[in-house]
């Protein structure tokens, strides 16, 4: 069935679609629609869920651990201060293994107060050890939660994972979206049976204590969980492909690529505005492309050397900031490529920071900069500011 619904609305139904049997809820704009639908869905018995209303974002997410515990598939969402707010409890659900999902509508901090969208919400948890996705459009969303059940309960993954979208610029814009039939996702997604779980006259630790001499291999193990996820997301999407025709270039899609001089890598909703300026750029015959980077964790290290390998320069566009150093995306794919020979000079393009727009303008203006090879003496440059050049480098180098 193909319905016209936004961002918020996808994510209800994908999880109405995985049939979830917990989900502890707690309104923050822009992700209040998402519950608000679920609840729909529970009242007029389209979906069999225990509905917890909880006092926080905090509490959302303990409960969601509490009822994974006991063998119980956990749904919720939040955004931003929320995110934050749950920050403690992300760490004890990826320590215990739990495959909770979650809908993260990413969103800016305050202060000041901004209910627009922007990455840093997400990236302040990117090593909490939860797997990070980021969606372009609506129907990503609704596919990604659905994949990403698939994947996190794999006996191989085990971990918790976040299905992010832009606030507003997805949360609350309409799109068409291809709604699978229960039966589809039935075939595709079967029942949560997690090998170990919390029940009575079966007693089991969870989160006890570890000693120095045990500690450190909890944490490898996190981390093979995590590498082992990247691999496995590329066999999920493509099993989703075959049965229910959809897919998205694994961890990272590289779009006109192949014989491009200038990439631009780049997250989220931006990736089809992205598009639209490649295009346009191509037809004028200028050899640009694009990078849809749509993991942050794991990291796709290899991927992304392979892309940018033989580039004249690389942009990263960052809808977030680590202050006095960069963007995170720009850190990491620097990260990945140093050292490796024939990398290219990358830049970074500091954008769209507290929801500002991003426009065919200001991604043509990134990618004739890139194009001029004139880079100026900084690896960093914050975009539109006001009363400032459109392509303002950073002062100091980068």
């Amino acid at each position: 069935m193909r319905k016209i619904m936004t961002g918020d609305h996808a994510a209800a139904h994908a999880a109405r679609l995985c049939r979830v049997q917990v989900v502890p809820v707690y309104p923050i704009t822009p992700q209040t629609a998402i519950v608000e639908k679920l609840s729909n869905f529970a009242a007029n018995g389209e979906l069999s869920a225990k509905m917890i209303d909880v006092e926080s974002e905090h509490t959302a997410m303990a409960a969601c651990i509490s009822a994974a515990t006991v063998g119980a598939r956990t749904f919720t969402a939040t955004s931003s201060q929320g995110l934050s707010l749950m920050h403690e409890l992300l760490f004890w659900a990826s320590g215990s293994r739990l495959p909770i999902v979650m809908a993260e509508v990413s969103r800016a901090l305050a202060p000041p107060w901004s209910v627009w969208a922007d990455h840093l919400d997400v990236v302040a948890e990117r090593d909490t050890g939860w797997i990070q996705l980021f969606c372009e459009s609506n129907q990503e969303v609704l596919d990604s939660i659905i994949m990403l059940y698939r994947l996190c309960e794999m006996q191989e993954v085990m971990l918790p994972a976040m299905a992010i979208m832009d606030a507003f610029i997805l949360s609350h814009t309409l799109e068409p979206v291809q709604i699978p039939g229960q039966h589809k996702v039935d075939e595709f997604l079967p029942p949560y049976s997690p090998e170990t779980v919390l029940e009575a006259g079966s007693p089991v630790l969870f989160g006890s204590v570890a000693k120095p001499d045990a500690y450190m291999e909890f944490r490898r193990g996190i981390d093979i969980a995590m590498r082992e996820a990247g691999k496995r997301l590329v066999e999920v999407e493509e099993e989703y492909r075959r049965k229910l025709g959809r897919s998205y270039g694994g961890l990272l899609e590289g779009y006109r690529c192949d014989d491009a001089d200038v990439v631009l890598v780049a997250n989220g909703s931006v990736v089809s505005t992205a598009r639209y300026v490649v295009n346009e750029m191509r037809a004028e015959g200028k050899k640009v492309g694009l990078g849809k980077l749509r993991t942050l964790r794991p990291f796709p290290s290899e991927e992304i050397v392979k892309l940018i390998g033989g580039k004249s320069a690389v942009g990263v566009l960052d809808r977030s900031y680590s202050f006095g150093s960069g963007g995170a995306l720009f850190s990491e794919i620097r990260g990945a490529a140093y050292g490796r020979s024939g990398s290219p000079r990358i830049k970074d393009y500091v954008a769209g920071i507290g929801g500002r727009d991003l426009t065919p303008k200001v991604l043509r203006a990134v990618f004739d900069d890139l194009l001029g090879g004139q880079m100026g003496e900084s690896d960093i440059a914050w975009v539109e500011l006001a009363g400032e050049p459109l392509i303002k480098n950073t002062e100091g180098g980068g």
